[in-house]
């Protein structure tokens, strides 16, 4: 475990005792804040997540590496030919045309990577580069738990801070968007399947970038109307759109149609599309088994393995024949069946858990049958990660949680950091649970980071990216 990040967990739960501060207080504000609550609503933990000045360069260092990694796989792999790369990780023909297509403008640096911490530090189970990433109002859960005073007292003596996301966002749409001679007009589009069940948190998404300088339209993708050379949403022309959709909900030829005309609007320059859809080519769960294949380690220098070596775990297609970890090539079936509890199997595509199988909570005969059914198709096999357990106060005295760390990379240079876009937390006092996702959290967290290590008398040494 981070000896500093732990000090500080330690040193804040003293605190808390020597104050004879009740658990329930800690959270109050949150509990009772209603907008919290529809953008999380699982309850908040009794304490903030601490991450050191160390652990977030460490943080910003690998993750920054791994995603400059992903994005030169066309290069190092396919001769620059992206539509072999989205073959190789499994995207139809539909969504490998849509991907080809949506890449006018830059790719601005927007992701968020989900990580375990364990024994040997965090480890990387996946780097979601999209637009379209839940957790982003994160910031308003710091802010509520900083309504207590015991909270606002020790990160004011420590020097912590937090990041918010949505404001690295806005910065981001800015610069995108170039010098304008008023307030960004932005299309904050969902799927129009989805937009019933989002709306209201839409409108929550929108008055925060509204405080932020940008004027943003809540809509779904089907009410975007090209109005001669232009892109209208609700009678109003558009500077951009704020992509809040998925490529694999692009399922049919009739979809493709509903999005034709953001992709004239972005191929002719009409306007400027935040979240180019190629990001899902490199940010899927293939693109990240391609890291660890033989051919592409080889294209890497001793850094670049080493950061690989260190971050990733073993995370393979699931093909007939694979690398094992101790380095032989062998059959992937006997395999898996011989370490099924140390094993999950993840769908290439798939977001909020949907569709993976943690080999630990299924019987034999329907773990087999799921990586039979998996062979040759869009599907990942990836070593189990198993996190330590980080100890929060609780009623009755110290709990423990176990906590997938979603860690926001946002473009440094649109926001003139080093790329540390904030972080939340998603937790479950279960330790056989697998995966922790919005939809199986017991609990969520924010995080505050250490500033200047100590000692430093400044800030932090900031990743190059």
């Amino acid at each position: 475990m981070n000896t500093e990040r732990s000090s500080l967990a330690n040193a804040y739960r003293e605190q808390l005792a020597r104050e004879a501060i009740g658990v329930g207080e800690l959270t109050r504000q949150a509990d009772e804040d209603r907008v919290l609550r529809i953008c999380f609503p699982a309850a908040p933990l009794p304490a903030p997540g601490f991450i050191s000045a160390a652990e977030r360069a460490g943080l910003a260092a690998d993750i920054g590496t791994v995603y400059r990694l992903l994005t030169e796989l066309p290069e190092r792999l396919y001769g620059g030919d992206a539509g072999a790369l989205a073959d190789a990780v499994g995207l139809t023909g539909g969504q490998a045309r849509l991907v080809g297509r949506a890449t006018a403008g830059p790719l601005l640096r927007l992701a968020r990577a989900d990580l375990h911490h364990c024994a040997d530090g965090f480890k990387l189970l996946e780097l979601n580069i999209s637009s379209a990433l839940g957790g982003v109002e994160i910031a308003l859960l710091n802010q509520a738990m900083l309504g207590h005073p015991a909270l606002a007292r020790f990160t004011a003596e420590r020097g912590l801070g937090h990041v918010d996301t949505v404001r690295h966002i806005a910065a981001m749409v800015r610069a995108q968007c170039g010098r304008l001679p008023g307030r960004p007009v932005v299309a904050l589009a969902v799927w129009p399947g989805e937009y019933t069940a989002l709306q209201v948190w839409m409108h929550i998404y929108a008055d925060l970038l509204d405080d932020l300088g940008i004027d943003a339209m809540p809509c779904h993708v089907g009410e975007l109307v090209e109005r001669g050379a232009r892109l209208e949403v609700q009678g109003r022309p558009l500077d951009a759109v704020l992509r809040l959709f998925l490529i694999d909900e692009v399922r049919t030829r009739r979809d493709e149609v509903v999005l034709e005309p953001l992709l004239r609007a972005v191929e002719s320059g009409a306007v400027q599309l935040i979240g180019r859809l190629d990001g899902e080519l490199y940010g899927n769960k293939g693109a990240l088994a391609l890291l660890l294949d033989d051919r592409f380690r080889s294209a890497c220098d001793a850094g670049e393995r080493a950061c690989l070596d260190r971050f990733l775990p073993w995370t393979r297609p699931v093909r007939s024949k694979v690398r094992l970890p101790d380095g032989s090539l062998g059959d992937l079936e006997s395999y898996a069946r011989a370490e099924q509890h140390d094993l999950i199997l993840k769908p290439v595509l798939s977001h909020s858990g949907v569709g993976i199988v943690a080999g630990w909570t299924v019987p034999p005969e329907q773990w087999q049958d799921q990586v039979r059914q998996a062979l040759d198709g869009p599907y990942v096999l990836q070593r189990r990660v198993k996190p330590l357990p980080e100890v929060f106060p609780g009623p009755d005295g110290d709990q423990e949680f176990y906590l997938n760390w979603g860690v926001f990379v946002t473009d440094p240079s649109a926001t003139g950091s080093d790329g540390y876009g904030g972080c939340y937390l998603r937790a479950t006092g279960d330790p056989e649970a697998g995966a922790v996702y919005e939809a199986n959290a017991a609990k969520i967290g924010c995080v505050f980071h250490e500033e200047a290590a100590p000692g430093d008398g400044g800030l932090a040494q900031s990743a190059r990216w």
